[in-house]
Protein backbone atom coordinates (compact mmCIF):
# COMPACT_ATOMS: atom_id res chain seq x y z
CA UNK A 1 0.00 0.00 0.00
CA UNK A 2 2.73 2.48 0.74
CA UNK A 3 4.24 1.41 -2.63
CA UNK A 4 1.01 2.77 -4.24
CA UNK A 5 0.95 5.77 -2.53
CA UNK A 6 4.81 6.74 -3.02
CA UNK A 7 4.12 5.92 -6.61
CA UNK A 8 0.69 8.30 -6.48
CA UNK A 9 3.11 10.82 -5.09
CA UNK A 10 5.62 10.65 -7.79
CA UNK A 11 3.30 11.04 -10.85
CA UNK A 12 1.44 13.36 -9.28
CA UNK A 13 4.94 15.87 -9.09
CA UNK A 14 5.66 14.72 -12.65
CA UNK A 15 2.29 16.31 -13.63
CA UNK A 16 3.03 19.53 -11.79
CA UNK A 17 6.28 19.79 -13.10
CA UNK A 18 4.79 18.96 -16.80
CA UNK A 19 1.47 21.50 -16.23
CA UNK A 20 4.13 24.19 -15.21
CA UNK A 21 6.82 23.76 -18.15
CA UNK A 22 3.55 23.98 -20.50
CA UNK A 23 2.00 27.13 -18.45
CA UNK A 24 5.51 28.72 -18.09
CA UNK A 25 5.89 31.62 -21.35
CA UNK A 26 7.59 31.27 -24.51
CA UNK A 27 10.76 32.69 -23.98
CA UNK A 28 11.86 34.87 -27.15
CA UNK A 29 15.31 36.22 -28.21
CA UNK A 30 14.27 39.96 -26.99
CA UNK A 31 16.44 42.89 -28.20
CA UNK A 32 16.51 46.71 -26.14
CA UNK A 33 15.44 49.55 -27.81
CA UNK A 34 18.55 51.05 -27.21
CA UNK A 35 20.08 48.26 -29.69
CA UNK A 36 17.84 48.64 -32.60
CA UNK A 37 17.51 52.74 -32.53
CA UNK A 38 18.67 55.92 -31.80
CA UNK A 39 17.18 58.76 -30.50
CA UNK A 40 17.78 61.55 -33.36
CA UNK A 41 20.28 64.24 -31.97
CA UNK A 42 22.00 62.07 -29.98
CA UNK A 43 25.10 61.93 -32.41
CA UNK A 44 28.72 61.87 -32.66
CA UNK A 45 30.25 64.41 -35.05
CA UNK A 46 33.69 63.94 -36.97
CA UNK A 47 37.02 66.12 -36.29
CA UNK A 48 40.05 66.49 -38.12
CA UNK A 49 43.34 68.45 -38.15
CA UNK A 50 46.72 68.75 -39.41
CA UNK A 51 50.00 68.78 -37.29
CA UNK A 52 53.55 67.48 -36.63
CA UNK A 53 55.10 64.64 -34.85
CA UNK A 54 58.35 65.72 -33.40
CA UNK A 55 61.11 63.73 -31.31
CA UNK A 56 61.31 60.94 -33.77
CA UNK A 57 64.73 58.23 -34.43
CA UNK A 58 65.40 59.29 -37.62
CA UNK A 59 62.38 57.83 -39.17
CA UNK A 60 60.25 61.25 -40.41
CA UNK A 61 59.43 62.49 -43.44
CA UNK A 62 62.39 63.08 -45.99
CA UNK A 63 62.11 66.64 -46.55
CA UNK A 64 63.20 67.01 -50.32
CA UNK A 65 60.12 65.09 -50.50
CA UNK A 66 57.65 66.39 -48.77
CA UNK A 67 58.14 70.48 -48.67
CA UNK A 68 54.58 71.06 -47.11
CA UNK A 69 56.72 69.57 -43.71
CA UNK A 70 59.80 72.33 -43.98
CA UNK A 71 56.62 74.57 -44.55
CA UNK A 72 54.96 73.56 -41.72
CA UNK A 73 58.10 73.38 -39.46
CA UNK A 74 59.11 77.49 -40.57
CA UNK A 75 55.48 78.63 -39.94
CA UNK A 76 55.41 76.92 -36.94
CA UNK A 77 59.03 78.71 -35.44
CA UNK A 78 57.69 81.97 -36.79
CA UNK A 79 54.56 81.68 -34.43
CA UNK A 80 57.23 80.83 -31.80
CA UNK A 81 59.18 83.57 -32.08
CA UNK A 82 62.42 82.35 -34.46
CA UNK A 83 62.82 83.87 -37.95
CA UNK A 84 65.23 81.76 -40.33
CA UNK A 85 67.66 83.03 -42.69
CA UNK A 86 66.34 83.64 -45.77
CA UNK A 87 67.10 80.10 -47.93
CA UNK A 88 67.53 77.74 -45.36
CA UNK A 89 67.48 74.17 -46.33
CA UNK A 90 66.03 71.93 -44.09
CA UNK A 91 66.97 68.05 -43.68
CA UNK A 92 64.70 67.11 -41.25
CA UNK A 93 64.54 63.29 -39.89
CA UNK A 94 62.73 63.85 -36.80
CA UNK A 95 59.63 65.03 -37.81
CA UNK A 96 56.87 63.78 -39.76
CA UNK A 97 53.25 65.83 -40.85
CA UNK A 98 50.45 63.84 -39.74
CA UNK A 99 47.04 63.79 -39.89
CA UNK A 100 44.96 64.18 -36.37
CA UNK A 101 41.42 62.53 -36.29
CA UNK A 102 38.98 62.24 -33.33
CA UNK A 103 35.05 61.93 -32.87
CA UNK A 104 33.64 64.49 -30.64
CA UNK A 105 31.28 62.23 -28.46
CA UNK A 106 27.52 63.57 -27.91
CA UNK A 107 26.72 65.68 -25.06
CA UNK A 108 30.94 67.04 -25.11
CA UNK A 109 31.50 69.31 -22.76
CA UNK A 110 34.47 71.99 -22.33
CA UNK A 111 37.67 70.17 -20.58
CA UNK A 112 36.34 66.87 -21.41
CA UNK A 113 39.01 64.30 -22.92
CA UNK A 114 38.86 62.59 -26.23
CA UNK A 115 40.91 59.69 -27.88
CA UNK A 116 42.57 60.98 -31.19
CA UNK A 117 44.44 59.14 -34.11
CA UNK A 118 47.76 60.31 -35.64
CA UNK A 119 48.84 59.07 -39.16
CA UNK A 120 51.54 60.03 -41.40
CA UNK A 121 50.55 61.41 -44.49
CA UNK A 122 53.91 62.03 -46.29
CA UNK A 123 57.03 58.82 -46.15
CA UNK A 124 57.77 58.42 -42.78
CA UNK A 125 58.98 55.38 -41.80
CA UNK A 126 57.95 54.92 -38.16
CA UNK A 127 55.85 57.56 -35.79
CA UNK A 128 56.90 55.39 -32.56
CA UNK A 129 58.47 57.58 -29.35
CA UNK A 130 57.27 60.75 -31.34
CA UNK A 131 55.72 63.28 -29.56
CA UNK A 132 52.02 65.76 -31.24
CA UNK A 133 52.54 69.40 -31.26
CA UNK A 134 49.48 71.10 -30.00
CA UNK A 135 47.26 71.06 -32.99
CA UNK A 136 43.26 72.32 -33.28
CA UNK A 137 40.96 70.08 -34.54
CA UNK A 138 38.28 71.17 -37.11
CA UNK A 139 34.46 70.19 -37.63
CA UNK A 140 32.76 70.05 -40.81
CA UNK A 141 31.99 73.67 -40.09
CA UNK A 142 35.13 74.86 -39.68
CA UNK A 143 35.38 75.92 -35.82
CA UNK A 144 37.56 74.17 -33.83
CA UNK A 145 36.48 71.97 -31.69
CA UNK A 146 39.00 70.38 -29.52
CA UNK A 147 43.09 70.40 -29.23
CA UNK A 148 45.61 67.93 -29.27
CA UNK A 149 48.49 67.28 -27.76
CA UNK A 150 50.62 63.85 -26.27
CA UNK A 151 52.87 60.93 -26.99
CA UNK A 152 51.76 58.81 -29.97
CA UNK A 153 51.74 55.10 -29.11
CA UNK A 154 52.64 53.08 -31.95
CA UNK A 155 52.43 49.12 -32.35
CA UNK A 156 55.81 47.72 -33.30
CA UNK A 157 57.44 44.49 -33.90
CA UNK A 158 57.07 42.17 -30.94
CA UNK A 159 59.87 39.09 -29.93
CA UNK A 160 57.98 35.83 -31.46
CA UNK A 161 59.22 32.13 -29.84
CA UNK A 162 63.02 31.75 -31.29
CA UNK A 163 63.67 35.19 -31.19
CA UNK A 164 62.00 36.26 -34.53
CA UNK A 165 60.37 39.48 -34.87
CA UNK A 166 56.65 39.81 -36.45
CA UNK A 167 55.33 43.08 -36.99
CA UNK A 168 51.55 43.32 -35.21
CA UNK A 169 50.94 46.69 -36.52
CA UNK A 170 51.26 49.56 -38.98
CA UNK A 171 54.26 51.82 -37.80
CA UNK A 172 53.27 54.97 -40.15
CA UNK A 173 49.97 55.05 -37.29
CA UNK A 174 48.97 55.64 -33.61
CA UNK A 175 46.84 56.68 -30.69
CA UNK A 176 46.70 59.31 -28.54
CA UNK A 177 44.48 57.93 -25.30
CA UNK A 178 42.50 61.21 -24.13
CA UNK A 179 45.27 63.29 -26.38
CA UNK A 180 42.42 65.95 -26.97
CA UNK A 181 41.44 68.25 -24.88
CA UNK A 182 37.42 69.48 -26.00
CA UNK A 183 37.32 73.62 -26.40
CA UNK A 184 33.57 74.23 -28.02
CA UNK A 185 30.59 72.12 -27.27
CA UNK A 186 27.99 71.20 -30.28
CA UNK A 187 24.63 71.94 -28.91
CA UNK A 188 22.36 68.88 -28.80
CA UNK A 189 18.37 69.30 -29.04
CA UNK A 190 16.61 66.25 -27.59
CA UNK A 191 13.64 66.30 -29.94
CA UNK A 192 11.33 69.24 -31.27
CA UNK A 193 9.17 70.55 -28.68
CA UNK A 194 7.34 68.18 -26.37
CA UNK A 195 8.13 65.15 -29.11
CA UNK A 196 10.89 63.89 -29.57
CA UNK A 197 11.59 60.99 -32.18
CA UNK A 198 13.54 57.35 -32.42
CA UNK A 199 15.41 56.41 -35.48
CA UNK A 200 15.59 52.59 -36.18
CA UNK A 201 18.43 51.16 -37.30
CA UNK A 202 17.59 49.84 -40.27
CA UNK A 203 14.17 50.67 -42.31
CA UNK A 204 11.62 48.06 -41.32
CA UNK A 205 7.82 48.35 -41.08
CA UNK A 206 7.02 45.27 -38.70
CA UNK A 207 10.15 46.69 -35.96
CA UNK A 208 8.82 49.62 -36.66
CA UNK A 209 4.98 48.61 -35.36
CA UNK A 210 6.61 46.37 -32.56
CA UNK A 211 8.37 49.52 -30.77
CA UNK A 212 5.41 51.60 -31.00
CA UNK A 213 3.19 48.88 -28.94
CA UNK A 214 6.42 48.69 -26.11
CA UNK A 215 6.97 51.84 -25.77
CA UNK A 216 2.80 52.93 -25.43
CA UNK A 217 2.51 49.41 -23.49
CA UNK A 218 5.05 50.59 -20.60
CA UNK A 219 4.59 54.19 -20.75
CA UNK A 220 1.51 55.33 -22.15
CA UNK A 221 -0.44 55.75 -25.30
CA UNK A 222 2.47 58.09 -26.07
CA UNK A 223 4.29 56.75 -29.49
CA UNK A 224 3.27 56.84 -33.41
CA UNK A 225 4.83 55.43 -35.96
CA UNK A 226 5.69 57.73 -38.82
CA UNK A 227 7.62 55.75 -41.53
CA UNK A 228 9.19 52.49 -41.22
CA UNK A 229 12.33 53.83 -39.68
CA UNK A 230 11.34 56.87 -37.57
CA UNK A 231 8.96 56.70 -34.48
CA UNK A 232 7.35 60.04 -32.54
CA UNK A 233 7.09 60.43 -29.47
CA UNK A 234 6.24 62.57 -26.67
CA UNK A 235 7.95 63.40 -23.81
CA UNK A 236 8.33 65.32 -20.66
CA UNK A 237 9.62 69.08 -21.19
CA UNK A 238 11.64 69.38 -18.04
CA UNK A 239 15.07 68.08 -18.76
CA UNK A 240 14.89 65.67 -15.83
CA UNK A 241 12.32 64.41 -16.18
CA UNK A 242 13.02 63.75 -20.29
CA UNK A 243 15.83 62.27 -19.22
CA UNK A 244 14.48 59.79 -16.63
CA UNK A 245 11.73 59.22 -19.62
CA UNK A 246 14.66 58.53 -22.62
CA UNK A 247 16.51 56.13 -19.68
CA UNK A 248 13.16 53.95 -19.35
CA UNK A 249 12.45 54.42 -23.02
CA UNK A 250 15.50 53.22 -24.59
CA UNK A 251 15.87 49.88 -22.01
CA UNK A 252 12.69 48.49 -23.00
CA UNK A 253 12.28 44.82 -24.62
CA UNK A 254 10.74 43.94 -27.75
CA UNK A 255 10.88 40.73 -30.45
CA UNK A 256 12.12 42.13 -33.57
CA UNK A 257 10.61 41.67 -36.47
CA UNK A 258 12.33 39.26 -38.83
CA UNK A 259 14.25 40.45 -41.26
CA UNK A 260 13.85 39.86 -45.09
CA UNK A 261 16.38 37.11 -45.97
CA UNK A 262 19.52 38.60 -47.35
CA UNK A 263 22.77 37.17 -48.87
CA UNK A 264 26.15 39.33 -48.79
CA UNK A 265 29.23 37.96 -51.11
CA UNK A 266 32.50 39.24 -50.57
CA UNK A 267 33.47 39.19 -54.85
CA UNK A 268 37.65 39.28 -53.49
CA UNK A 269 37.36 36.46 -51.11
CA UNK A 270 34.55 34.57 -51.81
CA UNK A 271 32.95 34.97 -48.65
CA UNK A 272 29.21 34.32 -48.36
CA UNK A 273 27.09 35.25 -44.88
CA UNK A 274 23.25 34.37 -44.80
CA UNK A 275 20.95 36.16 -42.12
CA UNK A 276 18.90 33.09 -41.90
CA UNK A 277 18.04 30.25 -44.06
CA UNK A 278 17.69 30.95 -48.35
CA UNK A 279 16.41 27.95 -50.46
CA UNK A 280 16.13 28.24 -53.77
CA UNK A 281 13.73 27.30 -56.49
CA UNK A 282 13.80 25.11 -59.50
CA UNK A 283 16.46 26.38 -62.21
CA UNK A 284 19.63 25.88 -64.46
CA UNK A 285 22.66 27.80 -64.52
CA UNK A 286 25.51 27.74 -66.80
CA UNK A 287 28.31 29.10 -66.01
CA UNK A 288 31.80 28.32 -68.12
CA UNK A 289 32.71 24.79 -67.40
CA UNK A 290 30.33 24.89 -64.30
CA UNK A 291 26.56 23.35 -64.62
CA UNK A 292 24.36 23.91 -61.44
CA UNK A 293 20.76 21.95 -62.22
CA UNK A 294 18.23 22.67 -59.34
CA UNK A 295 15.21 20.48 -59.87
CA UNK A 296 12.10 19.25 -57.53
CA UNK A 297 9.57 16.49 -57.73
CA UNK A 298 6.67 15.62 -55.90
CA UNK A 299 6.67 12.48 -53.07
CA UNK A 300 3.21 11.34 -52.24
CA UNK A 301 3.01 10.10 -48.56
CA UNK A 302 0.25 7.35 -48.48
CA UNK A 303 -0.93 6.12 -45.30
CA UNK A 304 -2.09 2.63 -44.21
CA UNK A 305 -5.12 1.54 -45.14
CA UNK A 306 -7.83 2.15 -42.16
CA UNK A 307 -4.91 3.91 -40.20
CA UNK A 308 -6.91 7.33 -40.31
CA UNK A 309 -4.53 9.08 -41.68
CA UNK A 310 -4.39 11.46 -44.53
CA UNK A 311 -2.03 11.65 -48.20
CA UNK A 312 0.41 14.63 -48.15
CA UNK A 313 2.30 15.83 -51.22
CA UNK A 314 5.64 16.96 -50.60
CA UNK A 315 8.23 18.57 -52.76
CA UNK A 316 11.88 16.81 -52.84
CA UNK A 317 14.29 19.10 -53.99
CA UNK A 318 17.15 17.27 -55.88
CA UNK A 319 20.98 19.30 -57.38
CA UNK A 320 23.31 19.03 -59.71
CA UNK A 321 26.53 19.82 -59.93
CA UNK A 322 28.81 18.67 -62.25
CA UNK A 323 32.29 20.32 -63.73
CA UNK A 324 33.41 20.04 -67.46
CA UNK A 325 35.84 17.13 -67.10
CA UNK A 326 35.33 16.10 -63.56
CA UNK A 327 33.18 14.26 -60.79
CA UNK A 328 29.05 15.25 -60.36
CA UNK A 329 28.03 16.09 -57.06
CA UNK A 330 25.00 15.31 -55.66
CA UNK A 331 22.31 16.59 -53.14
CA UNK A 332 19.19 15.95 -52.39
CA UNK A 333 16.25 16.55 -50.32
CA UNK A 334 15.96 20.38 -49.05
CA UNK A 335 18.35 22.46 -51.64
CA UNK A 336 19.32 25.70 -49.71
CA UNK A 337 21.65 28.28 -50.98
CA UNK A 338 24.02 26.75 -48.02
CA UNK A 339 24.25 23.78 -49.84
CA UNK A 340 24.54 24.75 -53.42
CA UNK A 341 27.59 27.42 -52.12
CA UNK A 342 29.47 24.48 -50.09
CA UNK A 343 29.35 22.27 -53.46
CA UNK A 344 30.33 24.64 -55.48
CA UNK A 345 33.48 25.09 -53.22
CA UNK A 346 33.90 21.68 -52.82
CA UNK A 347 34.53 21.17 -56.75
CA UNK A 348 36.95 24.59 -56.85
CA UNK A 349 34.79 26.98 -58.03
CA UNK A 350 36.36 30.82 -57.82
CA UNK A 351 34.95 33.87 -55.78
CA UNK A 352 33.97 35.35 -59.62
CA UNK A 353 32.15 32.08 -60.23
CA UNK A 354 30.58 32.19 -57.07
CA UNK A 355 29.28 35.49 -57.67
CA UNK A 356 27.77 35.13 -61.48
CA UNK A 357 26.20 32.04 -60.59
CA UNK A 358 24.12 33.73 -57.70
CA UNK A 359 23.87 36.70 -59.66
CA UNK A 360 21.62 34.73 -62.34
CA UNK A 361 19.75 32.46 -60.07
CA UNK A 362 18.75 35.72 -58.73
CA UNK A 363 18.00 37.68 -61.81
CA UNK A 364 16.04 34.42 -62.73
CA UNK A 365 14.31 34.17 -60.02
CA UNK A 366 15.29 31.36 -58.13
CA UNK A 367 17.43 33.28 -55.47
CA UNK A 368 14.50 34.44 -52.67
CA UNK A 369 16.45 36.96 -50.92
CA UNK A 370 18.03 40.02 -51.65
CA UNK A 371 21.61 39.78 -53.06
CA UNK A 372 24.30 42.50 -51.61
CA UNK A 373 28.19 42.23 -52.88
CA UNK A 374 30.60 44.26 -51.12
Amino acid sequence: MGRVLTMHKIWLRAFALLASCLLMPAVGHAERIKDLASVQGVRHNQLVGYGLVVGLDGSGDQTTQTPFTVQSIVNMLSNLGVTLPPGTSLQLKNVAAVMVTASLPPFARMGQQIDVTVSSMGNAKSLRGGTLVMTPLKGADGNIYAVAQGNVLVGGAGAAAGGSKVQINHLSAGRIAGGATVERAVPTQLGDGEFIYVELNGSDFGTAQRVVEAINRSLGDVARAEDARRIRVRAPLDADSRVAFLGRLENLDLQPAQMAAKVIINGRTGSVVMNQTVTIDTCAVAHGNLSVAVSSEPVISQPAPLSGGRTVVAERADIQIAQQGGSLLALKAGVSLAEVVKALNAIGATPLDLVAILQAMKAAGALRAELEII
